[in-house]
């Protein structure tokens, strides 16, 4: 396991739990408005081993209730599998971060029981895709897949969206909430710049926008909801 961040405590990053988030490393994708270009673009070295996660985890068993894994994408890695059988094998419930460029890994780990919860990004509508992940001719049949995955697993999961002036309008919003309007949880989270972007350009979007933006999505999603707002 590529190990690039580790944090060791969090009230954010799986709902309703105490959990730590581990951040593996690299990406497939190249999306401009990415808060964490570091994790995509750095590959040389692990900064943190699988024995320091370990370690923290028999030391907070007590306080922790669960373990976030998210990236980069988690499911380049090609330990994935065994690394959260163990964190399973530990005691801790298990959040599952994912772009969905990958459904039959996704779907294994499903089967398996190695993952409690899912979030995967819906980055925009279809057909604005690839400009949006930053990826030439990108095929979406991968993400359908993953989409469908999900609604049909009975898994905990959410659906979200990172919005930026750039690449999203009220219309974008519409279109990915009808793309997977069978879902209980959809989220809308405003770009934040990290200052540590693939292209520092991006901005975010007003408040007002991002309230048309919900709108346009409980249309579909009467569920839908703002996160971090």
């Amino acid at each position: 396991m590529l190990i690039k961040g580790f944090q060791k405590l969090t009230l954010l990053d799986f709902p309703g739990r105490t959990a730590c988030t581990v951040f593996t490393g690299g990406c497939n994708l190249r999306c401009p408005f990415c808060h964490n270009a570091l994790l995509v673009t750095e590959l040389d070295n692990a900064h943190y081993t699988e024995e320091e996660i370990f370690d923290h985890l028999k030391l907070r068993k007590n306080v922790l209730d669960g373990v976030a894994v998210t990236g980069g994408e988690p499911l380049l890695q090609k330990d994935i599998e065994r690394f959260l059988y163990e964190i399973k094998e530990a005691g801790f419930p298990v959040k599952l971060d994912t772009n969905g460029c990958y459904p039959e890994k996704l779907a294994g780990i499903l089967e398996l029981g190695l993952a409690d919860y899912v979030a995967m990004d819906i980055k925009n509508s279809p057909e604005k895709y690839a400009e949006t992940v930053g990826v030439k001719d990108f095929d979406i049949t991968p993400i359908e897949e993953s989409i469908k995955l999900l609604q049909n697993s009975g898994i905990d999961y959410e659906f979200r969206t990172t919005v930026t002036a750039d690449f999203h309008t009220p219309e974008d919003i519409e279109k990915i909430a009808f793309w997977i309007k069978d879902t209980p949880k959809y989220y809308l989270q405003n770009f934040v710049d990290s200052g540590n972007l693939i292209d520092c350009s991006c901005k975010g979007v007003d408040r007002p926008t991002m309230r048309l933006m919900l709108e346009k999505a409980q249309k579909y999603i009467p569920t839908a909801e703002l996160r971090g707002i």
